[in-house]
């Protein structure tokens, strides 16, 4: 019994299934300690196998953690919940500026790009067993990595940065290890760590990106992986400048099996420069996704990294859809072929945007953050009580616990359709959210 909850079954995946279903529903609270699995054997009838079975697939799935002789617990934060159920419901008349979207107006038309991949399609149809990248794509892909700084290496498609990253991690880490992550950070990356039995580790950011002594901390404690945003660092905006690309290089360079992976889906809508790290490590991916610039239901982004980790990639992909659409590749490469996206107009849209919500904001002595992408990020003393308060006062944002592990309390504003009328007012409903008290510092 654990709180008044039985869990039931006799095959390995019932009793599995029974307690995910648990902590789905509240009835096994995050924290909460299960029964030894000798014990639960002889309670269930079963041998300790199956229970052993059962307790490594919940691992796998991320729904509890094993700390040796500590036994298995809930996950402080399982991920058969996630961090995607942490939003505001937007009732009618309150205005989103949560979403994260990029903003319509700025995306490019896909309908000539995608009816010339069809014809082409027609002409030139792709079979079971050709190349599952586009040969152009590819080349495009490739030109531009080189002039970014991005060593050599060759190209992957994936369904967005998130498969991507999927995929690589998989190729390398199994259940257990642990992968320091930037914090605050990525809701929907730091669902999908644990979520694939692995152990999350926090790491800083501020405006220049990850803490170089929080990196050396989390690689020196054991973690395999490390993944960092290089530009619109989401949700803070971080970018990573020069001097701390060399003095992250210089941590890497002691340890050179890490797996490092860098996440550039801002590529397309920021004029910062890029400071890759890629190289630093051994197995190293570069992911760049096509998302925020041309829009999300394209589901693409491209991948390089090192000859081992590329490989390993394609072949699981292989077994699994086999490759992205080629029409959809087609048509991304004749969107950056006939450069349908005007990067320097779109960043400055989305700069002059930020800029001005954090102008107004400072001018209230509320402090914020934001040096590229859409988003604006808020350091808060009490995150469910601005977030409500915002909500009564006609505005939905996003609460920071969707993006943090152990970073102080925040809210992120999505500014990507905020006009310049809607500033002030915003402005002025988050400092009296909260309260007029200025914060620095967002890590």
């Amino acid at each position: 019994m654990l709180g008044g909850y039985r869990i039931e079954g006799r095959r390995a995946a019932d009793i599995a299934a029974d307690v995910e279903r648990a902590v789905g529903s509240g009835e096994l609270e995050p924290g909460q300690l299960l029964p030894p699995m000798r014990e639960l054997a002889v309670e269930l009838g079963v041998n300790p196998n199956t229970v052993a079975a059962a307790y490594r697939t919940l691992r796998e799935r991320g729904v509890i953690e094993t700390a040796g002789r500590r036994g298995s617990r809930v996950r402080p934060k399982p991920a058969t919940t996630g961090r995607e159920h942490i939003r505001v419901e937007v009732p009618e008349g309150v205005r989103e500026v949560s979403h994260g979207n990029p903003d319509p107006a700025l995306l490019p038309s896909l309908a000539g790009a995608f009816t010339r991949a069809a014809e082409l399609s027609d002409r030139e149809p792709v079979m079971y067993g050709d190349d599952p990248v586009e040969p152009e794509l590819a080349r495009i892909a490739r030109a531009a990595l080189d002039a970014d700084g991005v060593p050599a290496g060759p190209v992957a498609v994936a369904s967005g940065s998130l498969d991507a990253i999927e995929r690589v991690l998989a190729a390398h880490l199994k259940p257990g290890d642990t992968v320091a992550v930037e914090d605050p950070g990525w809701g929907s990356l730091l669902d999908l760590v644990p979520a694939l039995g692995l152990r999350v580790t926090p790491v800083r950011v501020d405006d220049d990106g990850p803490h170089p002594d929080d990196v050396r901390a989390a690689l020196e404690s054991g973690a395999r992986a490390l993944i960092v945003t290089d530009r619109a660092q989401n949700p803070t905006g971080a970018v990573v400048s020069a001097t701390r690309a060399r003095a992250l290089r210089s941590v890497l360079g002691d340890h050179p099996e890490l797996l490092l992976i860098e996440d550039d889906h801002g590529h397309g809508i920021v004029d910062q420069p890029l400071h890759p790290l890629a190289g630093a490590t051994r197995h190293w991916a570069f992911v760049r996704s096509a998302a925020k610039a041309y829009g999300p239901d394209l589901r693409l982004a491209v991948l390089t990294g090192d000859t081992v980790t590329l490989d390993r990639v394609r072949g699981r992909q292989r077994l699994g859809p086999g490759w992205v659409s080629r029409i959809i590749q087609r048509a991304v490469a004749r969107l950056w072929a006939d450069g349908a996206v005007d990067t320097p107009a779109v960043a400055a849209a989305y700069g002059r945007r930020r800029d001005a919500l954090i102008a107004a904001l400072a001018d209230h002595g509320v402090t914020a953050y934001g040096r590229s992408g859409l988003n604006v990020w808020i350091p808060v003393p009490d995150e469910t009580g601005a977030v409500s308060r915002l909500l009564h006062a006609g505005w939905a944002v996003a609460p920071g616990a969707r993006f943090r592990m152990s970073a102080p309390p925040g809210i992120r504003i999505t500014v990507s359709t905020l006009t310049a009328d809607e500033t002030g007012r915003l402005a002025e409903a988050i400092a009296s959210a909260c309260g007029r008290t200025p914060m620095r510092g967002y890590a």
